[in-house]
């Protein structure tokens, strides 16, 4: 089934502070660690994010890191995939996808 891709802004377009405000929360930092962690920047589904929210919480977050040119959306009108534009943000900022990689997957939260 071929989905709708969801736009986010151009890999030119892209904004450190709208990205900084998108990797505020530790949802969205959960999100994008799990993602930097998987090196084939596979799709994955919406629901395959252990996060402690609801569901139009999580919504909320993902169109977030859409609009900040974090994630592509792809809209499969049941369903939604997620994919790390890591080209993209590497292109753009290089070594933060490092530094989101140094951080523990899932447990973003401050000690």
């Amino acid at each position: 089934m071929t989905g709708r891709n969801l736009d986010g802004p151009e890999a030119d377009a892209l904004d450190l502070g709208a990205v900084f405000r998108a990797l505020a929360d530790e949802h969205r930092r959960s999100v994008m660690t799990q993602l930097t962690a998987d090196r084939g920047d596979s799709e994955r589904g919406c629901n395959s994010f252990d996060l402690p929210i609801s569901k139009q919480t999580q919504t909320h977050h993902f169109r977030v890191l859409r609009e900040a040119g974090l994630v592509d959306e792809i809209d499969y009108g049941n369903r939604k995939g997620i994919r790390l534009r890591r080209a993209d943000i590497e292109k753009r900022f290089p070594g933060l996808l490092a530094l989101l990689g140094a951080e523990p997957s899932g447990d973003t939260a401050p000690s």
